[in-house]
């Protein structure tokens, strides 16, 4: 199939992409940067939007910088710049390492980060880092600028708070200390699919136990997010098998899994706790 009618628009101004999609939004007007997520879903006619905001000539949305704090992402950042770190230490490395998970290279190569983030796809692996990382987002309308924290931002299955006529211009992720460990591990049916549930760790060691420990969960709810419950069975405690398997058991019992035609509740509650767990391997 191939998609129905639009009315391509390509802005060379972030002022003037924002007066264009202010102006395009009632009608369904939709900003494209990478497309991985609209086109193919235009392709098959779940999406129609009349108008497409191509901001890939808009200048100032292609920047990574670091303040010192956080790391900044611009709206044309693609996938494929962190493929190697693009900034020293424990965030650089994370960011290459969950980067490889990422669907196929062409995919990569075109697709975005902060437009990963708008699509909020459930297993989407960006959207997990800035859940369990705590991003902040940066959203630009012609009515002025909001910040708004990723617990804040995700609202449900490819469900964000964002108005029609916002566009996600930057994502900021706080940097993580030299001495943070991190663990990453999705699992999908065969390489390159959507990760069927996935599990981001980061933690300290003080005097041998865990501080600051952080465990997001993916793909198994409607949206990423921190789980409190694993976390409070970590905080404090020396790493080790035993209480890598009994913070993996407290994440599966707080989720509140999804079920569709393939999958059932209670499977996807398993491999929660099978991620988890390795994931906390992984961090060692």
């Amino acid at each position: 199939m191939k998609p129905a009618a639009f009315v391509r628009h390509v802005p060379k101004t972030l002022d003037e992409a924002l007066k264009v999609l202010s102006d395009v939004a009632p009608d369904d007007g939709r900003i494209l940067a990478g497309g991985q997520s609209l086109v193919p879903i235009m392709a098959f006619r779940l999406a129609k939007p009349a108008h497409l905001v191509d901001i890939n000539e808009v200048e100032g949305l292609q920047h990574i910088a670091s303040d010192g704090t956080m790391l900044s992402i611009g709206a044309r950042v693609r996938h494929a710049a962190f493929h190697k770190p693009v900034v020293d230490g424990p965030l650089g490395a994370l960011l290459a390492y969950v980067a490889r998970h990422i669907a196929h290279y062409p995919i990569r190569m075109r697709g975005t980060f902060c437009g990963s983030l708008a699509h909020a796809d459930p297993s989407s692996e960006w959207c997990l880092v800035s859940a369990t990382l705590g991003a902040t987002m940066v959203v630009k309308s012609t009515r002025g600028e909001r910040l708004i924290a990723a617990a804040d931002f995700f609202e449900g299955i490819m469900s964000t708070v964002l108005a029609e006529d916002e566009l996600l211009a930057e994502v900021k992720l706080p940097l993580l200390s030299a001495d943070t460990k991190f663990g990453f591990y999705e699992f999908s049916r065969r390489a390159g699919d959507f990760a069927m549930a996935s599990a981001l760790v980061t933690y300290r060691l003080e005097g041998g136990q865990i501080v600051d420990a952080r465990v997001g969960v993916g793909g198994a709810e409607p949206s990423p997010r921190r789980i409190a419950e694993a976390e409070a069975a970590l905080n404090g405690q020396a790493p080790g098998e035993d209480i890598f398997r009994a913070t993996a058991e407290a994440a599966a019992a707080a989720v509140e899994p999804l079920e569709d035609h393939q999958t059932t509740g209670e499977y996807r509650r398993d491999l929660v706790r099978a991620v988890v767990h390795r994931a906390l391997e992984n961090s060692v």
